[in-house]
């Protein structure tokens, strides 16, 4: 061994006891804290620390156990951990890779995919919806007004339903400007009834079988003093079968979708019809009037008064 190589070991192995010295006064803090006050005191431990030595077969330098004593009251074989810091907890997550590293990425792709998934589908979805929208409401419901008003006004036959149609138009037009859906949709429902309402073909007529009132009479606000006398009627279309429509109730003022409901008459066009259902049970002249297309209201072959009502 070369005199340089003996001379390191020698420097090592000195160290390596000091650290030693340091290594056993740590263990030892109750020794620490009662001795390493004043030069007496280190002295005491120094000869402690001798002894101590001296029981395991090892001998210590007096310069090594001074050395190792000043070291423990210099912290210099003592850890330090670093302050908390944005660097020290990116050498953390450094170390750490292999353990974290997988949650890491697992975290990031999902953030990833999230905010793919948020930005580049969802909000364009989003918008996209909003726009079809606004696009319906400024230029969808509007077009469907012109097209319901231009059918009305082809196959109407009274001049009324135009004014009508006209009347409807301009409000829903006025209300799709204003970004207002509820108001443009009730326009194209209302304008929607008016054309379904021209387009309608029946014939008015008594109902005439026996499990079902073909008229009565009642009297207005619980008084005695009038009588309103009703037959009671039903839609049939071209090929025999019942219509169901929207009728208005003087009685409330509420309008219901009802298959039957009563026509107010005369006293004598009543006292008539009751008259010809007791003669054999059936009604010979049971037609009160016709709807005819084109037109909106029936045409009425028997003297009426103009009110009806949906429940007696």
């Amino acid at each position: 061994m070369s005199e340089g190589t003996a001379k390191s070991a020698v420097q090592l192995d000195e160290v390596m006891l000091a650290m030693d010295v340091v290594d056993t006064l740590r263990h030892r803090q109750d020794l620490v804290t009662r001795e390493l006050d004043g030069a007496a005191r280190e002295r005491q431990l120094i000869e402690r620390l001798r002894s101590l030595y001296h029981a395991q077969g090892i001998e210590v330098p007096d310069r090594i156990l001074k050395e190792g004593v000043s070291a423990l009251a210099e912290s210099r074989f003592t850890y330090e951990p670093p302050a908390p810091s944005f660097k020290t907890t990116l050498a953390r997550l450094y170390v750490s890779r292999k353990k974290s590293g997988r949650p890491v990425a697992a975290l990031l792709v999902a953030a990833i995919v999230a905010a793919i998934g948020y930005f580049g589908i969802y909000q364009p979805l989003q918008h996209g919806q909003a726009e079809q929208a606004r696009l319906e409401v400024a230029q969808g419901l509007p077009a469907q007004m012109e097209a319901l008003r231009q059918t009305i006004f082809e196959e109407t036959k009274v001049q009324q339903a135009v004014v009508r149609a006209d009347d409807l138009l301009a409000r829903g037009q006025a209300f799709a400007e204003e970004g207002n859906r509820e108001g443009a949709e009730d326009a194209v429902e209302r304008l929607t009834a008016l054309r379904d309402q021209l387009r309608q073909a029946y014939t008015l007529r008594i109902v005439n079988r026996a499990d079902a009132d073909s008229g009565f009479w009642t009297t207005p606000n619980n008084t005695s003093d009038a009588t309103n006398w009703y037959v009671v009627v039903e839609a049939i279309d071209i090929d025999g079968n019942p219509l169901t429509l929207p009728i208005a109730n003087e009685e409330n003022g509420e309008i219901e979708q009802v298959s039957m409901w009563g026509v107010r008459v005369p006293s004598t066009v009543y006292s008539a019809v009751v008259a010809d259902k007791r003669d054999d049970g059936l009604i010979q002249s049971n037609t009160v009037g016709r709807k005819s297309s084109g037109f909106l209201d029936v045409e009425y072959t028997m003297p009426v008064l103009g009110g009806t009502v949906t429940r007696w």
